[in-house]
């Protein structure tokens, strides 16, 4: 397994890296799992951005719940984007703390065999939120990037379209 992990702030450029990288990995041959949902106007917009920046051979799936279970029937390379928006998902759907970093290692065993890039926002840099799901949200998110950046080959922090390498 190849997994590489791609974290930074809103608008840090960390989708446009990951989408290099995926290109390097695997040209024409990638497998975009979108985690968006559409739920106004706004997002359909950003989410129609998304779709025509990346190449037009890359397979899409939009899979906002159900991602360790899509990236096991997938394989070659694949683009996860985002973890953070797949955390915020399982968070309100009900899921326990501990259910949902299940679900971050079950996508970790899901990529054996794949070359997986993996996008999440880094959202313990700012202030500490003012009520108690943004902070659970803060915490669970940080839980699980640290899972994924453990387990990964390779590791990038994007900072205001610039690119560090952590690992």
């Amino acid at each position: 397994m190849t997994l590489i992990f791609v974290t930074g702030g809103a608008r840090s450029g960390k989708s446009s890296l990951a989408e290099r990288l995926a290109l390097q990995h695997g040209g024409d041959q990638v497998r975009y799992l979108a985690t968006a949902q559409v739920f106004d106007d706004e997002m359909r917009d950003r989410i129609e951005r998304h779709r025509a920046e990346r190449p037009a051979s890359w397979q899409t799936l939009e899979v906002p719940l159900a991602v360790p279970e899509a990236l096991v029937a997938l394989s070659g390379v694949v683009l996860l984007d985002c973890l953070s928006l797949w955390v915020s998902h399982l968070l309100l759907s009900g899921l326990e703390d501990k259910q949902i970093l299940e679900r971050v290692d079950a996508l970790l065993i899901a990529a054996d065999g794949k070359t997986l890039i993996v996008v999440s926002n880094e959202v313990g840099s700012g202030i500490v939120p003012d009520n108690a799901l943004a902070r659970r949200y803060r915490d669970l998110l940080g839980w699980a990037n640290q899972r994924v950046a453990a387990a990964s080959n390779e590791a990038y922090l994007t900072v205001s379209g610039l690119k560090v390498r952590l690992k």
